[in-house]
């Protein structure tokens, strides 16, 4: 599949090994709104989960 034309996904190379991922600042209903196969409750995980890794870790 092509996603160079959806706006909800980004290919920026050395992110991710160049693969196409989904965009960060979108709210997962928006996010939703363009992939409605992916459920909302796995939209957030996948949130929480990059926040988490965004997040220094302390000691």
């Amino acid at each position: 599949m092509d996603w160079r034309d959806c706006s909800d996904i980004e290919v920026v190379p050395g992110k991710v090994g160049g693969r196409p991922v989904i965009k960060y600042g979108r709210t997962p209903g928006q996010t939703h709104a363009g992939f409605p196969v992916v459920p909302v409750d796995t939209l957030l995980k996948i949130l929480a989960f990059a926040s988490r890794m965004r997040t220094p870790h302390g000691p």
